[in-house]
């Protein structure tokens, strides 16, 4: 499996653009690379069952967040309230950062 340059990185505020959480907005908890998918909070909620332990002594039923392909979130640019396709953008001091095609407001701080 190619793993994908990722644009989108922890913490980040995304919008779901497919799926049964589509239109939903939600903030980046992990980001796992090798599977191109990302956990967001609050959204892809699934049910597991679990077995009693030290963490949690009665057990039953647990819900959490699934996985979400890369594809099916968009990054949201802080000043346009919209959802993009950040850019690159070399700054005078030679940093890296991205930036919104629309408004060109760094993401990066």
């Amino acid at each position: 499996m190619k793993i994908n340059k990722c644009q989108i990185k922890k913490d980040d505020k995304v919008k779901i653009i497919a799926g049964k959480d589509k239109d939903k907005l939600g903030k980046v908890i992990q980001i796992i690379k090798k599977k191109n998918r990302v956990l967001v909070e609050n959204v892809n909620m699934v049910k597991r069952h679990s077995k009693p332990n030290a963490a949690n002594a009665q057990g039953g039923i647990v819900e959490k967040e699934a996985p979400i392909h890369l594809s099916n979130v968009m990054l949201m640019c802080p000043k346009c309230v919209a959802p993009i396709r950040p850019k690159a953008q070399v700054l005078e001091d030679g940093r890296k950062i991205r930036a919104c095609r629309k408004c060109n407001e760094p993401i990066d701080s």
